[in-house]
């Protein structure tokens, strides 16, 4: 297993269809990368949060992981949940004015493979717009059963898996009637990739990552 260091990441890219995808996906691997790269700056993006109630939860969320970050920018869109492959033109302009303003050494979007339309789009729309950048893509357990075998662990302590939970159950109260919405659930996908990584702590979010480049030409 080879393993690499996080201190050199200056600016990183969070892109989410939905509004708790981000903290649910990379939230630890964020709240790690926060800790150990000091000035790092982060752009948050998450494009589907529909209704007032979905988007104050986004924002509030994203507000608490990024406490801390003095560079950051936060964005929530309202595209329609479930119809993202049908305004895939408009969403490929969001993703254009991103570039524009922001180059990123990380990238996190959505499993390639990921059973939701909105998900695979995003992360198609990531790969064609980002082509020369490290890109990982995180994972969303639910009820279609599409997780894949991960090839990239980033281990967090327990504090920080905390952290994440607690933060998931206290900012979408929209979602705690989903009977997939659970502590538990989210501790136990964060144990399986920490065993599967041999985390010393235990846990670790489990990304997939198609192509790396090691070392300079």
């Amino acid at each position: 297993m080879i393993q690499f260091e996080l201190g050199h990441i200056k600016k990183v890219l969070c892109l989410g269809a939905h509004s708790d995808d981000i903290e649910i996906g990379c939230g630890g691997a964020l709240l790690k990368i926060i800790k150990e790269c000091p000035g790092v700056e982060i752009y948050w993006m998450v494009f589907g949060a529909t209704g007032e109630q979905r988007i104050k939860e986004a924002r509030a969320s994203a507000e608490s992981f990024l406490k801390g970050v003095k560079q950051k920018k936060i964005v929530i869109k309202s595209f329609r949940d479930g119809f993202f492959p049908f305004v895939g033109g408009e969403i490929k302009e969001v993703f254009e004015e991103i570039k524009k303003e922001f180059v990123p050494d990380m990238v996190f979007t959505h499993y390639g493979n990921d059973g939701h339309q909105d998900h695979r789009t995003l992360s198609q729309l990531a790969w064609n717009t980002w082509r020369n950048h490290f890109i990982l893509e995180y994972e969303i357990p639910k009820y279609d059963g599409d997780l894949g075998r991960a090839n990239a662990f980033i281990p967090i302590s327990r504090t920080m898996a905390d952290r994440k939970v607690k933060c998931l159950m206290k900012y979408f109260a929209t979602q705690r009637n989903k009977h997939w919405f659970t502590p538990d659930l989210f501790y136990s996908l964060m144990r399986l990739r920490g065993m599967e990584s041999n985390a010393a702590s235990t846990f670790a979010e489990g990304f997939y990552c198609r192509k790396v480049v090691l070392g300079a030409a």
